[in-house]
């Protein structure tokens, strides 16, 4: 481990481990003064004078977010912090020291989190011009009795008070929510308003963190278990070297794909559920289980009033979960192991670039640069996350034609054969995720023939073939049925 590693997984940690005492804060001035100080603390640790890149991005894009006007703001800020997040990535262009790998994961979720904000705002703004329109339309067309009933069933927006929160948030609650130590190092992102619900409702209190820090610290463990004795005997270093493609055989090299994601994984998920634990050992993020919570999002229902009686009711952390293990390892379709990755931040893509995107024919092109620009500017970064769409419709030709209408045993075997398609396919991209640069990626695909990509190939034909043939046989039959009805 290098030493930014060290001083990050030291943070997490600590983290953590101050979380139960900072729970139990109870003036909410000083407990948010708390954490932000402590996040500062964290981000200079790991990132030194670097730690003024997310000072200045912070007061460009709070300067859009105060001072704009909130349909002009969201995208304003959208581009500032992601074009900030270029001229992060390349200041050694500049003659600027390159800044360290965790302060990068920092200005990653900081780019978040204040876009994030601009477009909440937005969407308030809307929401409150709306109600406006409708109210007037309301009750200026309640004078003609004929369109009366129409008016009534007319549904008007309900606006709540964080609607109208959003349009006063001054630069302290900014500068609190983006560098609160909770979540600052890894994640996960989480809304302002899941931010703002912590000071100000008691679920914290109520809510059992202690269980579900240490029951995500076991898998933590073992994940990182795994991921070292992986790492040990299948080293990502050992490709690049000249010896993995002079001295081994192709299907060793081929093989090699296997262990290289599992590492990817493991290291993934330990950081990722690590980032979670700092969440729950604060109880951060905890809802009643009746204001239906969704990852990412937070409360889908009205929730304010479940303050009352807290201390009966159930909660889960459901906001900030950022993976489900169990079914990216267990799920045979790959559309549901994406969803179920990284999830906040596909929530925020999702909310902020699909749905917002006016052209319904690029939207899903454009949420994908969006996700790779973010990730990082290799080569590796494009060709894993703009080549997993392309698998997607193969395997829903696939699931149509065999697994859809099976059952029983015969199941079982066809989501066995699924599971093992999509692990190869999301090893073969990830390959070129973790070679990063076009010259080592080629030179590994190469040296395997692009038998993935073969493999690709191979299954569209066959599930065309297959959909015609299906198609034809369907057609064939449906004659001889219809006169099977009527002799009937």
């Amino acid at each position: 481990m290098s030493l930014d590693d060290v001083l990050y997984l030291l943070c997490l940690l600590t983290s953590i481990a101050i979380g139960p005492y900072f729970c139990k804060l109870k003036n909410d001035s000083e407990k948010k003064l708390y954490g932000t100080i402590l996040g500062v603390l964290v981000v200079f640790i790991v990132s030194g004078f670097h730690i003024l890149h997310c000072f200045i991005s912070f007061a460009l894009c709070a300067a859009a977010i105060l001072c704009l006007h909130p349909c002009q703001s969201h995208v304003v800020s959208f581009f500032i912090m992601f074009g900030y997040l270029a001229f992060f990535r390349i200041t050694s262009v500049f003659g600027i020291p390159s800044p360290p790998g965790p302060t990068n994961m920092v200005q990653m979720i900081l780019t978040l989190k204040l876009a994030g904000v601009a477009f909440e705002k937005n969407t308030a703004y809307n929401n409150i011009l709306q109600r406006n329109k409708d109210l007037s339309a309301k009750t200026s067309e309640k004078t003609d009795n004929n369109e009366k009933k129409d008016v009534e069933s007319k549904p008007i927006i309900e606006l709540t008070e964080y609607d109208m929160e959003l349009q006063n948030i001054n630069v302290s609650d900014l500068f609190h929510y983006c560098f609160n130590y909770i979540g600052i190092l890894t994640g996960p992102y989480y809304r302002y308003r899941t931010y703002r619900d912590y000071f100000e409702t008691p679920f914290s209190h109520h809510a059992d963190s202690k269980s579900a820090t240490i029951e995500k610290l076991k898998w933590c463990a073992t994940y990182g278990i795994i991921h070292v004795i992986a790492g040990y005997f299948w080293p990502l270093s050992y490709v690049l070297e000249a010896e993995f493609y002079e001295q081994r055989s192709l299907l060793y090299r081929f093989f090699y794909i296997w262990p290289t994601f599992l590492i990817f994984r493991m290291r993934i998920y330990t950081g990722l559920i690590l980032g979670e634990s700092v969440c729950t050992s604060a109880s951060f993020g905890a809802y009643p289980d009746e204001s239906d919570v969704a990852k990412g999002e937070g409360p889908r229902k009205q929730y304010l009033h479940l303050k009352r009686d807290c201390e009966k009711r159930t909660y889960n952390f459901d906001t900030i979960k950022n993976i489900d293990v169990y079914y990216v390892e267990t799920g045979p379709m790959f559309r549901e192991t994406l969803r179920n990755w990284n999830i906040c931040v596909q929530y925020w893509l999702a909310m902020n670039v699909y749905k917002r995107f006016p052209s319904k024919k690029y939207r899903t092109v454009v949420t994908l640069l969006t996700s790779a620009f973010w990730h990082g500017f290799y080569p590796g970064h494009y060709l894993c996350i703009m080549g997993g769409p392309f698998y997607v419709p193969i395997e829903d030709i696939h699931h149509k034609l065999w697994r859809k209408d099976a059952t029983g045993l015969k199941r079982k075997v066809i989501d066995i054969m699924f599971l093992f398609s999509k692990f190869f396919a999301l090893s073969y991209l990830g390959m070129a995720f973790v070679l990063l640069t076009f010259k080592e990626i080629w030179h590994y695909y190469s040296s395997v023939y692009h038998l993935g990509y073969i493999y690709y190939f191979i299954l569209v034909i066959t599930g065309l073939l297959a959909a015609k043939q299906k198609k034809q046989t369907e057609k064939a039959e449906k004659p001889r049925n219809d006169t099977e009805k009527k002799v009937e």
